[in-house]
């Protein structure tokens, strides 16, 4: 039986920390997994094409969905964290406009850059970083992205949004079903149907569309905020705060897909196996810290619904919580990643080039995984509760501020080594920033 508003707050604000915020991640974590898995799950079947170009180009077109993903996360934790905090306040009408005009505004921007990417497709594939042997690829594979930016926009809006009144399990299922159907099209059009690498982009079109369905219905399940046409509400006040609380994402996950057009192009010179293994790490780095990011996912609506409710000190124990749980975590995937690099590598593209440098990127960035735990949720809390200035800083300071002008420097003096060490170069950074920034913003939540 779905729970009524009141219900669902004092569960929010009253249960013991750790097995609410516990009970809120599992989903999380389930669907960050399966999410990570559906984009491995491109790389995997692609690279089993026999072709670093293909490969390559799969790595390419990663950058455009982080952009579509960014303008997603945009509106989605904007208004989400909006969502919490009026829920926490008992404003439930409030909730209710700023989730129909959150969706509703993604939409529009979905469809424009479905619109402007296939206007400018060859244009738009050199400037990811598409060399001229991996062109053919990425048109292919880029054309039956962009058509499916619409409904990535607004999954992960409906998703969030979910996810933030704490009903992340409704979340899970669509996220799930989603992706446990692009990896079973994978095969079927890339192989069955000889559609080769544009069938992985129509797999991930086609299972986007579903998960936006079955996330759309969820929405309207009892006890979820609904959304009505009627509550749509093109007003600067709602503008204002979905800019507030998803600028943030919208430059870390904007910066990811800048990140990677300059990780593309530093590793264009030395030749498409190696932008095939930077390629292939980036998505079996963002599934070792899927696991984190999902954990720290459950402590966002704990977070919004406390501080809206004025328990700060509750608010402090569950950041402190999650960042030694998913440390602890973090240090065992570290472990792993490094002992096994080679047959990690191997499972995406049995190359001995692509296996020999992705090895080493990839037990580099081992090294300093554990960084995620403090860095990711010093960013979630500060974007939850407002602070869109440290919020914002944090968020782009990793994969912007850091990685980007490392590895176009490292790139030009050391070579396909210094595109490797960009990475972990950019974490220790982050890190000495990450450590004042929330530290200053505890102890001020904790004296209010």
């Amino acid at each position: 039986m779905a729970e009524t508003h009141e219900e669902k707050f004092r569960r929010m604000t009253e249960e013991p920390v750790g097995k609410l915020i516990g009970k809120l991640a599992v989903p999380c974590i389930i669907s960050m997994l399966v999410t990570s898995f559906y984009n491995m799950a491109d790389t995997f079947f692609v690279g089993q094409l026999k072709s670093n170009s293909a490969t390559g180009a799969v790595g390419v077109v990663f950058s455009m969905m982080a952009i579509i993903q960014a303008v997603g996360f945009f509106f989605g934790h904007g208004s989400g964290n909006y969502i919490s905090r009026e829920l926490g306040k008992k404003n439930y009408y409030e909730a209710e406009k700023m989730a129909a005009t959150g969706f509703a505004t993604a939409f529009a921007a979905g469809v424009l850059i479905m619109l402007i990417g296939e206007i400018f497709l060859e244009e738009l594939a050199y400037l990811l970083g598409s060399t001229e042997t991996i062109l053919p690829y990425t048109m292919d594979y880029l054309r039956a992205i962009l058509l499916g930016a619409p409904w990535i926009t607004t999954s992960f809006v409906l998703n969030n949004q979910l996810r933030f009144q704490g009903n992340a399990s409704y979340a899970m299922v669509g996220i799930t079903f989603g992706s446990v159907l692009n990896i079973l099209l994978d095969p079927v059009l890339i192989f069955a149907m000889d559609m080769g690498i544009a069938g992985a982009g129509y797999a991930t079109v086609i299972s986007q569309f579903v998960s936006f369905c079955i996330l759309l219905y969820g929405m309207q399940k009892k006890g979820n905020v609904k959304l009505h046409i009627k509550n749509i509400k093109l007003k600067w006040f709602y503008f204002k705060n979905i800019f507030g609380g998803g600028f943030p994402s919208l430059a870390r996950q904007g910066l990811a897909s800048v990140a990677t057009i300059s990780l593309n192009h530093a590793a264009g010179p030395y030749g498409d196996a190696v932008i095939a293994a930077m390629g292939v790490v980036q998505r079996i780095a963002m599934f070792g810290a899927s696991t984190m990011i999902g954990f720290g996912q459950g402590f966002q609506p704990f977070c919004g619904f406390n501080y809206g409710a004025g328990l700060y000190k509750r608010v402090k124990e569950g950041f402190y919580f999650c960042v030694k749980t998913s440390a602890a975590f973090l240090l065992l995937i570290a472990a792993a990643g490094f002992v096994f690099a080679p047959e990690i590598i191997a499972v995406f593209r049995d190359d001995p080039d692509v296996i020999r440098i992705g090895s080493l990127a990839l037990r580099l960035q081992c090294v300093t995984f554990v960084t995620h735990s403090w860095i990711v949720l010093s960013n979630m809390m500060t974007q939850v509760i407002g602070r869109t200035v440290p919020a914002t800083f944090l968020a782009t300071a990793r994969q912007g501020l850091f990685f980007i002008p490392t590895v176009l420097i490292l790139s030009e003096l050391f070579g396909v080594i210094g595109i490797q060490l960009a990475q972990p170069i950019a974490d220790i950074g982050t890190l000495i920033c990450a450590i004042p920034i929330q530290l200053k913003i505890l102890k001020e939540t904790e004296s209010k």
